[in-house]
C-alpha cells in the first residue's frame, strides 16, 4: 500500500513537473490564435524575440551563477522529471512557460487566461523542485529570466491592465 501511494505521488510530480507544460502551450496557442489578424504577426514576432531574449538572459545567468549538482544528484537518488545533464540554473522550464505566460498577457490583457496560465506555471515551477531537478533559486531564476525578457520587449506596456493603442 505504501509503495502504491509513493509511486501515486511521484506520478502527480511528474505530471506537474513535466506534464502540465502541455496544457500552458495549447491555452497560450488557442488564446493568441483569437487576436485580430491584422496585429497577428507583429505578436507573433514580438513573442519569438522576447523567446530569444529570454534565453539570452538565462544564458547570461547561468555564466554568472553556477550551482553544484541538481538536487537528486546531491542525495543520490534518481530525478523524479525530465532533465538535461546540465547544472539547471536557471529552470528552461520555468522560463519557457513564463515566457509563454507573460507573451500571453501582453497580447490579450486578458485576466482570466493569464491567472489560469500563472496557475499551472507556478505548479510547474513547484513540480520541478519536489521532483528535485531544481532547488527554489533555479526556479526562480527562470521566472526572473522570463520577466526581464518581457519587460525588455514590452516595456512599460507590459505592466499595465490595458492593451496599448
Amino acid at each position: 500500500m505504501l509503495v502504491m501511494m509513493h509511486d501515486i505521488g511521484d506520478t502527480i510530480i511528474r505530471i506537474m513537473a513535466d506534464g502540465l507544460v502541455v496544457p500552458v502551450v495549447l491555452i497560450a496557442a488557442w488564446v493568441l490564435l483569437h487576436v485580430p489578424r491584422k496585429q497577428w504577426w507583429e505578436h507573433i514576432t514580438r513573442a519569438i524575440f522576447m523567446g530569444l531574449v529570454a534565453l539570452f538572459t538565462a544564458k547570461i545567468m547561468s555564466l554568472a551563477y553556477q550551482e553544484r549538482e541538481r538536487p537528486f544528484a546531491l542525495l543520490g537518488i534518481h530525478a523524479k522529471a525530465a532533465y538535461l545533464n546540465n547544472p539547471g540554473f536557471p529552470s528552461d522550464h520555468v522560463l519557457f512557460v513564463f515566457a509563454i505566460t507573460f507573451v500571453v498577457w501582453a497580447v490579450t490583457k486578458n485576466k482570466a487566461w493569464t491567472l489560469t496560465l500563472v496557475v499551472l506555471s507556478v505548479l510547474i515551477a513547484l513540480g520541478r523542485v519536489l521532483a528535485l531537478v531544481h532547488t527554489p533559486l533555479d526556479v526562480a531564476g527562470g521566472f526572473i529570466a522570463a520577466l526581464i525578457a518581457a519587460t525588455l520587449v514590452y516595456g512599460r506596456d507590459f505592466y499595465s491592465s490595458k492593451l496599448p493603442r
